[in-house]
């Protein structure tokens, strides 16, 4: 019988500080010669490959101790920034209670416990699925919607990005994600708001779903008002399910719970979350659905186990769940992301009339899309037809390295061939982030804007770069 482990202690032959400590510094050459070698390419190609040495809330700090301001939050999965202390201790504390997790044949307290929690902000939905990521979120409801209704074909919108394994793929609506992994399932796309091609395709008889984000990641597009509410009706007048994808719009990113709550009257059948529910440390993604698609789907106690996920449900991944809802109730994240989104975003949408580069912002809370146009004075509008012509999408990667480079702030390009900046920081910043950021963006602005400089000798190599790998 042996001894049982004291909590929180090193086992013997590893040593993480040490190994980190003798082989940190080899992190690009380590993903060059065994992941993905094309990351440290792109990384040094546009001037991101950085050395971050530790990170908390908002914020990273390089070896110098130069502080970098994160408006990416892990592509929206540090949804309470970085290493938030509730969360962190209850990682802690679910380690040392040493609980007897995963055995397969019991009921452990923390996956109800969660789920219940969770479905306190969906009161008209009954039961929750959990799994490990947002596209097996999605891949869920697609099983669900097809299983309880009898039906084969899910609709989904243009642009649409609801994960890369092949079920979220077939649904997915960029065909670079698609290109040379068909053939995928038979669903099809429609516009974003357009209630006649759903109808037309409802009328066929054979959908099971449609499935929709409330405001689509890559570009910032929100659904138009009226539209989910219309698309709701719709398809249950033709017995189909409609499909929130809150994965990236979920628990108060656009200062509401889920986003589909800025319109009255809309409860989606099933509703997919994931991201911000792991507190940026365990992987974890939740479906949540009415209680007659889940009795249709285990029907039967033979079919106890026709849907399932080894990792689905661990008590780590239910620890942090259950910490970071507690944060977002105790610490008002929601009103908080409201409130500092419509701030951040009037501010910058005043910016439009004075810069002719600078075509829309739009969001809601903290979601925010910055899409710059062609601009009217001859000079600009040579160099913006030299970027486009080389590849659209040069531009908003013209802002977003100076924003690191010289402001260090760290921003995304909304999608590829796009020219959208897109911001999604933690759920946790105020006004001296907002401050921070729209006086470095002011600053670009005024650069690109100049007609010269690095800003334009950069976009130079970048349209070099896009012919040389036509």
């Amino acid at each position: 019988m042996t001894e049982q482990a004291t909590p929180r202690t090193r086992g013997k032959g590893f040593d993480l500080a040490k190994l980190l400590a003798e082989r940190g510094g080899e992190r690009y050459e380590l993903h060059t010669a065994h992941l993905n070698h094309q990351l440290p390419r792109m990384l040094r190609t546009i001037g991101f490959d950085k050395v971050y040495e530790r990170a908390e809330g908002a914020y990273f700090w390089d070896a110098e101790g130069n502080d970098y301001l994160d408006m990416l939050a892990g592509f929206g999965v540090m949804g309470l920034g970085r290493h938030h202390p509730v969360v962190r201790e209850a990682l802690h504390d679910v380690l040392d209670a040493s609980l007897a997790d995963l055995t397969r044949f019991d009921c452990q307290p923390l996956p109800g416990l969660l789920a219940e929690k969770l479905l306190a902000h969906s009161p008209h939905l009954d039961r929750v699925f959990f799994g490990n990521s947002g596209t097996e979120a999605v891949e869920t409801a697609l099983k669900f919607a097809r299983y309880a209704t009898g039906k084969p074909r899910i609709l989904y919108c243009s642009h649409a990005f609801h994960g890369l394994t092949t079920g979220s793929l077939s649904v997915n609506g960029e065909d670079g994600f698609r290109d040379g992994f068909a053939p995928l399932l038979p669903d099809t796309a429609i516009e974003i708001g357009d209630l006649d091609a759903l109808e037309r395709e409802l009328k066929r008889g054979d959908v099971a779903g449609f499935v929709v984000e409330p405001i689509q990641g890559k570009g910032v597009n929100a659904t138009p008002p009226g539209f989910l509410r219309a698309a709701q009706e719709l398809l249950r007048r033709h017995k189909a399910l409609l499909i929130a994808d809150e994965v990236q719009t979920g628990l108060g990113r656009t200062g509401d719970f889920y986003a589909y709550q800025h319109e009255e009257g809309v409860e989606p059948d099933l509703v997919c979350v994931a991201k911000a529910l792991s507190g940026g440390y365990v992987p974890v993604g939740a479906t949540l659905g009415r209680d007659w698609i889940f009795r249709q789907v285990y029907s039967s106690m033979d079919r106890v186990l026709v849907h399932s996920a080894s990792f689905g449900s661990n008590a780590q991944a239910m620890a942090a769940g259950l910490a970071v809802l507690s944060v977002i109730e105790d610490e008002r994240i929601v009103a908080n992301a409201r409130a500092t989104g419509d701030l951040l975003r009037s501010r910058l949408a005043a910016l439009v009339d004075r810069y002719e580069l600078l075509s829309e912002v739009r969001g809601r809370g903290l979601m925010i899309g910055i899409e710059f146009g062609r601009p009217t004075s001859i000079g600009l509008r040579s160099r913006w037809a030299m970027l486009q012509k080389a590849r659209k999408g040069l531009f908003a990667q013209m802002v977003v390295v100076p924003l690191l480079q010289k402001h260090r702030i760290l921003t995304q390009v909304s999608g590829d061939h796009l020219e959208v900046i897109k911001l999604i920081p933690p759920l946790t910043i105020g006004e001296r982030e907002v401050d921070r950021f729209v006086t470095a963006f002011t600053a670009v602005m005024d650069d690109a804007h100049g007609g010269g400089g690095l800003m334009w000798d950069f976009g130079r190599t970048l349209v070099k770069q896009a012919i040389a790998n036509r």
